[in-house]
């Protein structure tokens, strides 16, 4: 798994409240959990960007063909304004 950001950056501790029974689990399966969770987190995280940015460009276009649709017939409540 490669990590998805600088690795160069520095690092701090942070708190996280954890299920005590899974870092345990954890901690038997790895040498170096701090390193593990930053590698799941740095995934999870592109991920979530990856799919906001898939939100976002399908937005764009929804938003495109409406606009493109109302140029070119117009929109039902111009028939109807009495603006």
């Amino acid at each position: 798994m490669s990590v998805p950001h600088p690795t160069r950056t520095g690092k701090r501790p942070v708190n996280l409240s954890l299920n005590e029974d899974l870092v345990g689990k954890a901690r038997a399966l790895t040498d170096n959990l701090s390193e593990r969770v930053e590698l799941l987190l740095g995934a999870w995280v592109a991920a979530e960007q990856a799919k906001r940015a898939e939100a976002d460009r399908r937005l764009e276009q929804a938003v495109a063909e409406w606009n493109t649709f109302g140029n070119e017939v117009g929109s039902f409540a111009d028939e109807h304004s009495t603006l």
